[in-house]
């Protein structure tokens, strides 16, 4: 049977769930952990949770590394009774051990390539946690189906790669079907995580694309659980990936690691994108940091391509077969010049178009014909399909042509090898090659030509004492799509779907003269042999150290359904606004100023209609009428709308324009509080404004009385942005001698008069109650954005300058849940009308139907 939390998940994501048979597990792994277990979890199995609020009593730091497959090989035995298994020193989960601190205990989670049955898996995990800390997670035959063959390689990895399903023979049609099949497993790994994890001491690393809804699951177990997430194929730009179905689920739990890396900035940038355009996050760069800011959580990004493990490689060298197998091909290929190309067979490595520039080179460049010979080594296809099996029909064709048309007694021109190809095998072909050549059409990072280079530098120790001397050299021709083509600065980088300039990159890299060779290896071999797989490995956990550096001084807790839930993190002084507790206050004092925003405050951002609703009206009059309260609003909108809306309002004092202009009450005269009244700057940045909005479509000017505006809401999120930016250094260098002030918001760029400020405006306020005898002992001040935190940071201000009283009860609240200068937050616009309609009602009732003047100052 299914566990009831999976279908209750797979209900809330989908409105359907598939029946799937799953054996019951007889015997769990013993939890390697040593804290009390809580109730805590919202819908998944409540025995089995433990919460991260508990003390541990651990002290060695450890790190579960999560992926799709254990670092072992697993074989029946001879007898077959039970199994034999042994590391699998090719994976990199194995390898990126050498980065990790001595200290760190290592443990992973993922499954075996072999199928077990039920009968004999707990044996088998037990023999794997006490022999190789691996902990296997069994999937049963059906999902592992929908799940590896279906979603992750018949959705993921072509989306992935920029291959679109545009018809159900091409690429198959979205499968919902296939979609729960990767959320069951998923789940799956996620209780084997949870069996074994210590969540106040361990570090939890997962990778690669399969896993990518791996850490909703485990954030809804345990918030302040520090952990990754590397993604090791491409991340395609946002207009690809937005035709995924369920595009929002796999971002959103993406985003519930703590730091998310990618190989290179391309496939970085396509993620902010998407993070920008479909869930309105802005990332930022603080001391060559990138941090996404989610729910009061910085979640890193990290852009570090992964790397080879040298001493691997070098111990390979060292092999007395690899030096036989040299000097055999060295014998076989006399007089030939060697490229060479190692794929997968896979319809995105362009071995087809490789063969066809090699085909281009031989008929433009007659001289390589019976002297250059292209070895393609073709590893065994890892998927299947009619996509797969129509590539390989059209590379056995090109090779049979090629070879008849340019093929002499004693040479061919392709050497095409389809079979598994033996480490040293390979090696030895890398160290006679004299260029390397990778014409993938898309590929996550591609580690031949790293290996290719330090096959071509070779040992010293292992070369004759005649040959350590020579100079080494290699030439690289590299798929300008690749993730390694930034990092090889000295390769020819090509664009693989042009055959033509392939070729001629082909030509010109075995040409090329031996010093120049030279100095491309050398500059190579340096990036290479320091940036390796220990590298890599140390500089990601690094970030994760630095990225979770905060997670216990911060309060933390679980918001939200299904994908949609998210870990919301806070100071532990920033703390929602109590209803209860500010009326209590409100009604001890006797002189409260109440400074109140109003767009994104007592109006939604979202809303098209700016009026103000006759509730808002009525509990604003009611407040401003309390002879107690000085409630003023301050915006920056235009004072003829605001004096125009809160006209039956005539106590309230209106601040506009961000404090230009300013009123105590309707029978008082409007002040200027602005520095300057000249504005003959208008007709210098005016003009600016009028360019940019003609090229940016949806784009417009609002012209104040004392400021200009330009809005970008309505525009193409990316395009604005960048305009705005513009704008914003344009602005800036022709006003560069007036007396305004240049800046951005959201959604907007402003010039106005300097000295003008809501900060401004609450410290006149606040001075003048003080002056008439009336300091004020309570203060509430309510905004949204960043104009608004000038007002919360004069506050502290006034405060310390004796303006107000160090005894002032002080409710400085922030609208939504953000990094803010103030302590108190409501979620939105309704709570702020709640909570102001809950102190309109507390004021005192005689007071309100006083209409004489002595509630204004």
């Amino acid at each position: 049977m299914m566990s009831r939390s999976y279908t209750n998940l797979l209900d809330l994501a989908s409105g359907n769930f598939p029946v799937m048979g799953q054996p019951r597990e007889k015997k769990r792994l013993p939890r390697v952990m040593t804290v009390p277990g809580v109730i805590s979890e919202l819908d998944d199995d409540q025995a089995n949770s433990v919460t991260s609020d508990a003390p541990s009593s651990a002290i060695q730091d450890r790190i579960i590394i999560v992926a799709n497959q254990l670092p072992v090989k697993a074989k029946r035995r001879l007898d077959n009774k039970g199994w034999s298994f042994s590391w699998d020193d090719d994976s990199l989960l194995l390898q990126l051990k050498d980065g990790l601190p001595e200290e760190m205990e290592v443990l992973y989670v993922g499954s075996l390539m072999v199928d077990v049955d039920p009968i004999e898996q707990d044996d088998v995990s037990q023999l794997l946690l006490d022999k190789f800390k691996c902990v296997p997670a069994f999937l049963p035959p059906d999902i592992l189906t929908k799940f590896y063959h279906g979603f992750c390689k018949h959705h993921l990895w072509p989306l992935f790669h920029y291959m679109l399903p545009f018809s159900a023979n091409h690429g198959g049609r979205f499968d919902r079907s296939l979609w729960e099949g990767y959320v069951a497993a998923n789940k799956i790994f996620s209780q084997r995580v949870i069996e074994v994890i210590n969540p106040e001491d361990d570090y939890v690393w997962i990778h690669d694309y399969h896993l990518m809804v791996l850490p909703t699951f485990l954030r809804r177990r345990f918030n302040r659980l520090r952990m990754g997430f590397f993604l090791h194929s491409p991340f395609p730009s946002s207009e690809i990936y937005r035709t995924l179905p369920v595009r929002e689920e796999i971002l959103k739990a993406l985003l519930n690691s703590d730091l998310i890396g990618f190989h290179t900035f391309d496939y970085a940038r396509h993620f902010l994108s998407c993070c920008s355009r479909m869930l309105g996050l802005e990332y930022q760069s603080k001391r060559g940091y990138i941090g996404l800011e989610y729910y009061g959580r910085t979640i890193g990004i990290k852009i570090m391509p992964v790397g080879i493990h040298m001493g691997q490689i070098r111990s390979v060298l060292s092999l007395p077969d690899k030096e036989w197998r040299v000097a055999e091909l060295k014998q076989q290929f006399e007089g030939k010049t060697i490229l060479l190309g190692v794929d997968d067979m896979d319809v995105f490595k362009g071995i087809n178009l490789k063969l066809l520039a090699m085909e281009q080179m031989l008929k433009q460049h007659p001289k390589w014909q019976g002297r250059a010979v292209l070895v393609q080594i073709t590893n065994p296809a890892r998927g299947r399909g009619k996509d797969l099996e129509e590539i390989q029909d059209e590379i056995q064709e090109s090779c049979k042509r090629i070879n008849e048309t340019f093929g002499q007694p004693g040479y061919e021109p392709i050497v095409f090898i389809d079979r598994p190809v033996s480490l040293c095998e390979r090696f030895a072909y890398y160290t006679i090659a004299e260029c390397a050549v990778v014409t993938a059409v898309r590929d996550g990072m591609n580690l031949t030509p790293y290996e290719y280079i330090v096959c071509r530098q070779g040992v010293s120790e292992s070369e004759s004492s005649s040959e350590s001397n020579v100079p080494m050299k290699s030439m690289l021709v590299v798929s300008e799509f690749i993730g390694c083509s930034p990092s090889l600065s000295g390769a020819i980088r090509v664009n693989p779907w042009n055959v033509e300039s392939t070729a001629e990159a082909m030509n010109e890299a075995i040409s090329m003269a031996d010093g120049e060779k030279q100095l491309r290896h050398e500059k190579h071999y340096r990036y290479v042999s320091t940036h390796d797989v220990a590298f890599w490995s140390r500089s990601f956990f690094q970030d994760m150290e630095r990225t979770c550096k905060d997670h216990f001084r911060r309060r933390c807790w679980g918001i939200g359904l299904s994908f949609g839930f998210r870990v919301v993190a806070l100071d532990p002084n920033f703390r929602k606004l109590s209803i209860d507790r500010i009326v209590s206050v409100y009604l001890r004092s006797k002189n409260r100023a109440i400074l109140l925003d109003y767009d994104g405050t007592v109006m939604p951002q979202t809303s098209h209609n700016k009026t103000p609703s006759t509730e808002v009206i009525s509990i604003v009059d009611a407040l401003s009428n309390d002879p107690k309260n000085t409630v003023f609003v301050v915006s920056g909108r235009g004072r003829e709308s605001l004096s125009k809306w809160f006209s039956p309002c005539k106590k309230l004092g209106i601040a506009a324009e961000h404090g230009y202009f300013m009123r105590w009450s309707a029978n008082d005269e409007w002040e200027i509080c602005g520095q300057n009244s000249d504005f003959g700057w208008k007709q210098i940045a005016e003009p600016v404004m009028k360019l940019y909005t003609e090229a940016t479509d949806g784009s417009n000017i609002e012209t104040k009385e004392s400021a200009l505006v330009w809005h970008h809401r309505d525009a193409d999120l990316g395009f604005g942005s960048s305009q705005a930016k513009e704008m914003l250094d344009h602005l800036e260098s022709v006003l560069a001698n007036e007396p305004v002030a240049v800046k951005s918001g959201q959604y907007i760029v402003e010039v106005k008069p300097q000295g003008v400020s809501k900060g401004l405006v609450a410290e006149k306020i606040f001075t003048t109650m003080t002056e008439r005898g009336k300091q004020a002992d309570f203060v509430l001040c309510i905004g949204d954005d960043r104009s608004d935190e000038e007002m919360f940071e004069i506050i502290s201000s006034a405060i310390s300058s004796g303006v107000l009283s160090s005894n002032t009860s002080v409710f400085a609240c922030t609208v939504g849940q953000k990094p803010s200068k103030a302590k108190y937050y409501l979620d939105d616009p309704t709570e702020v009308v709640n909570m102001l309609e809950a102190l309109a009602e507390a004021s005192d009732p005689d007071s309100l139907s006083d209409t004489g003047s002595e509630g204004s100052i």
